[in-house]
Order: structure tokens, then sequence, then C-alpha cells
């Protein structure tokens, strides 16, 4: 009857050429104007971003006070998904509200 053995190293190639790489990371940024509301801010990052109140006002009194804040940080498909989702709520309330996404 045969015995399989393993010897030293062997197997190492292969697990060296399944290692993964995580995902790049965008940042998904709002930008400040001179017409949004402040209310209106604080909900989107509270429906889109599903940030506490709390919290949601403390990122939206950045994005005032220095013109733009970062609302979350996620994969490129789902930044990208926040960013169409953000330019759609604010088309349809009728704000100019911008919002980016870049590398992180």
């Amino acid at each position: 009857m045969a015995q399989y053995v393993s010897k030293p190293g062997e197997g190492a190639a292969l697990e060296d050429a399944q290692k993964v790489e995580r995902p790049r990371r965008f940042k998904v940024l709002l930008l400040n104007d001179d017409y949004t509301s402040m209310e209106f801010v604080v909900h989107i990052l509270e429906s889109v971003f599903r940030k506490a109140r709390d919290e949601a006002v403390r990122v939206m009194l950045n994005v005032h006070q220095n013109g733009m804040g970062v609302a979350g940080v996620y994969v490129k498909s789902i930044a990208e998904t926040k960013v169409g989702s953000v330019d759609k709520l604010a088309r349809e309330n009728g704000f100019p509200l911008k919002c980016s996404m870049e590398p992180e």
C-alpha cells in the first residue's frame, strides 16, 4: 500500500498564489454649498450613510466649516452607489448638494 508523505516546503507556492489583497477603499465626500440646508445634509447622513444623529451633525458641521467632509469609506462599488443615492435625493428635493469620491 502506498503512503503519501508531504515534504517540508511542499505547497508553499500554492499558499502564496492564493493570497488575496484587500479591495481599494474610497472616501465619499460631501461638498459645502450656500443653498443646501443643514437639516437636509443631516438627513442624508442618517438615511444614506446610516449615521447616528450626533455623528451626522458632527459631519455636517465639518462640511459647513471646512468646505467638505467625509461621509464614509467604502469599497468602490458601494461608494459609487452612495454617491448616486445622494445625487438623486438632492435633485428630488431641489438642493444642489454635491457628493464625490476619492481613493483613500
